[in-house]
């Protein structure tokens, strides 16, 4: 817990004492949570048919301008719990019938969620998934060995230009890449159990962002390049939704098109991607994003 008093948890290396302020993730010291309940709308390896146990947490060392978690990412709702209360939730989730507990942007709470995770380990025997946005430390994601099973990460630019303009980390890439080489050194290739749930292994996000198609074959070619197609599910989301705060960037203030999606999908088949997540079009759907109502958390 002492890094939170001179936080480098994440690569903006804010150093700031969160015991007294905080850094760009808006993160006290406290662990901040929205909603911890069953969500039905991971990939179904992830959901399965009972749902993956999901934890949101409040606050985002990325805080993307497009966010579909806008309110939690930077708005900071939540309601602050101890240690003790989040590894209760984490019970209460396995006792729900959940297929895993699946932790949302948990960065800027890793202390508190590892000491979560062994205050119940006795208790827990479904995964637990780190659901990141892929701007991480490869060191931050070593401290995760032995606590987490499955790795769902995006990679979501290549340009530097494009991830200065949305998400204000122009070095994206290449922290996106080195934390994700070391996820797949710690998971390996991804293993199922026998009614198709994930038990261990690495998913990778890319949601194709309006105007961005180039961009997206950038990051498609490149991980073929450095990983391969088979040591992680790739998966391609087409479900981009306008959030409501983008009157600064009229240029994805709208859904992607047909065209824009099916051209990255069949890059990406060419490039042998058959171990793969793609979605239809209809899923860009506002009921995606679950409401941030303190449920599970009172």
């Amino acid at each position: 817990m002492d890094i939170l008093k001179n936080c480098t948890l994440c690569p903006r290396n804010c150093g700031v004492d969160r015991t007294k302020t905080v850094g760009f993730c808006g993160a006290t010291n406290h662990t901040k949570v929205a909603r911890a309940a069953l969500h039905f709308w991971e990939e179904p390896c992830i959901s399965g048919t009972n749902g993956s146990g999901t934890v949101f947490f409040s606050g985002c060392n990325l805080a993307c301008r497009y966010c579909q978690n806008y309110d939690i990412s930077i708005g900071g709702f939540g309601k602050e719990i101890t240690v003790k209360q989040l590894a209760d939730i984490f019970v209460n989730l396995q006792n729900d019938g959940a297929h895993n507990i699946n932790l949302v942007t948990p960065t800027p709470y890793l202390p508190q969620i590892i000491e979560a995770i062994d205050l119940v380990r006795e208790k827990i025997q479904i995964p637990f998934v780190a659901n990141l946005g892929g701007y991480e430390k490869p060191e931050t994601i070593q401290m995760l060995k032995g606590y987490i099973d499955i790795f769902l990460t995006d990679v979501k630019y290549q340009s530097a230009e494009i991830a200065e303009k949305y998400s204000s980390a122009p070095d994206y890439f290449r922290f996106a890449m080195d934390s994700l080489a070391q996820m797949i050194s710690l998971c390996g290739a991804p293993k199922l159990d026998e009614n198709g749930i994930m038990q261990s292994g690495v998913i990778v996000r890319h949601l194709v962002l309006p105007g961005c198609r180039k961009d997206s074959f950038e990051v498609i070619k490149r991980l073929a390049e450095s990983f391969g197609t088979e040591d992680f599910i790739l998966s391609l989301m087409s479900q981009y939704t306008p959030n409501g705060h983008l009157e600064d960037y009229p240029e994805i203030n709208r859904r992607i098109t047909s065209l824009e999606y099916h051209c990255v999908t069949d890059m990406a088949l060419e490039l042998g991607f058959t171990n793969a997540y793609m979605q239809q079009k209809s899923s860009a759907k506002e009921e995606y994003t679950p409401p941030f109502d303190l449920t599970g958390v009172r």
